[in-house]
């Protein structure tokens, strides 16, 4: 786990890189002013982004692997780690924050382009007039998607 980096990984270097590109500057990185320490953050727009890798924070989306062995221990710290995480996501939110979740794998290369123009848009949003705190898991479908998308797939039943 020693070679294992918690700062400037690849995924949090490519968000960093298409901000840059997409003219989003500013922003800081790592900054110790708010809990979880965000991978970049944008303290005027109150926008913390998070860059989580799939295995590491357990992805709901592509449902990654658990270790062979010592299994009891691995399930633990995912445990840690999710909870950590829901722990800085509710403080940030109680402070004003808005919160963006990136997901490894959402910035594969046929994701990026849309992922990254959801993050743009929620960075620009925020710049507006002050909104309560919220959390938003960048690539996932909306709630309101998923229910009719469950409400379709039990009508064709």
């Amino acid at each position: 786990m020693q070679a294992n980096r918690s700062k400037n990984t690849k995924p949090e270097l490519m968000v960093r890189a298409e901000l840059r590109a997409r003219g989003l500057t500013g922003y800081r990185i790592h900054w110790k002013g708010v809990p979880g320490h965000p991978d970049v953050c944008f303290v005027g727009r109150r926008v913390a982004i998070f860059v989580h890798g799939c295995f590491w924070h357990r992805c709901p989306h592509c449902t990654p692997s658990v270790p062979k062995s010592h299994t009891q221990f691995w399930e633990e710290k995912f445990a840690r780690n999710r909870a950590r995480d829901a722990r800085d996501n509710a403080l940030l939110i109680e402070a004003g924050w808005t919160v963006l979740v990136v997901w490894e794998c959402r910035l594969k290369p046929g994701c990026l382009d849309q992922t990254m123009e959801e993050v743009v848009c929620e960075v620009h949003r925020a710049a507006g007039p002050r909104r309560p705190g919220r959390l938003i898991e960048v690539g996932s479908p909306a709630a309101w998607r998923l229910g009719r998308a469950r409400e379709r797939f039990g009508r064709r039943r």
